[in-house]
C-alpha cells in the first residue's frame, strides 16, 4: 500500500475528527479535516459499515485529489439484535441536531426488561480511499456490555453506557489515552498502520 504524505479525515463528526488526528499523530502524515475543506457530507446509504465508510472516503478524495480516510462505526446490541448498528447516528437525530443522551435513554428502555448483562460491541471500519478509485478496508471491534445509567464525562456519542470486556468504567470514564488503548477505531487503527 502506498504511504500518503497527506490525507483527508472524511468526517464532520468533531469526536471522530479528534481520535482520529490523535491516532495518526504519531505516522507523521499531514492531517486535514473535510469541514476544513468545505467538503459536503454525503448520504449514507448503504447497510453495511464497510459500505458507508467507502461512501465517505471516495466522496472526499474525489473532491479534494487527496487520499481520504473515513470511519463508519455503530453499537451493536445483542438484545436488540444488531441495532442500533449502521444506524447508530441517526437514533441521535432529531430536528435540532444530535442528542445522544436521547439515544443511550431509547437503547435503555428497549434493553431494560431483558436480563443483564446486556452484551454489546462497538464496532469500527475504517476506509482508506484514493483519488483514483481505489481503497482498502479495516476493521475492529471491542466486545462489551450496555450499563445504566449513564456515567462519565470523557468520549462522545454512546461512550457512557458502554463497558468494554475486561474493565468495570465506561469508555466516557476513561482517559482518552486509556480508551484509545483498547477501542474499536483504535484495532481497526492497528491495522491500517500495520498496511502503511
Amino acid at each position: 500500500m502506498r504511504r500518503p504524505e497527506k490525507l483527508v479525515l472524511a468526517t464532520q463528526n468533531p469526536g471522530k475528527i479528534r481520535e482520529l488526528r490523535d491516532l495518526l499523530a504519531p505516522c507523521g502524515i499531514e492531517v486535514v479535516t473535510a469541514p476544513a475543506l468545505s467538503l459536503a457530507e454525503p448520504e449514507e446509504t448503504e447497510d453495511s459499515f464497510a459500505g458507508n465508510a467507502r461512501i465517505k472516503a471516495h466522496a472526499a478524495a474525489r473532491a479534494s485529489g487527496l487520499p481520504a480516510l473515513s470511519d463508519d462505526s455503530g453499537l451493536e446490541v445483542d438484545a436488540l439484535d444488531g441495532a442500533p448498528g449502521v444506524r447508530t447516528a441517526d437514533w441521535a437525530e432529531t430536528p435540532a441536531g444530535r442528542d445522544f443522551p436521547m439515544a443511550m435513554r431509547r437503547v435503555h428502555d428497549l434493553v431494560k426488561s431483558q436480563p443483564e448483562p446486556w452484551r454489546a460491541r462497538f464496532r469500527c471500519t475504517l476506509c482508506l480511499a484514493w483519488p483514483d478509485g481505489t481503497d482498502e478496508i479495516f476493521e475492529g471491534a471491542v466486545e462489551g456490555r450496555v450499563v445504566w445509567p449513564m456515567r462519565g464525562e470523557n468520549g462522545f456519542g454512546f461512550d457512557p453506557i458502554f463497558v468494554p470486556d475486561g474493565d468495570d468504567r465506561t469508555f466516557a470514564e476513561m482517559s482518552p489515552e486509556e480508551k484509545h488503548a483498547i477501542d474499536h477505531r483504535a484495532r481497526a487503527f492497528e491495522h491500517l498502520v500495520r498496511r502503511l
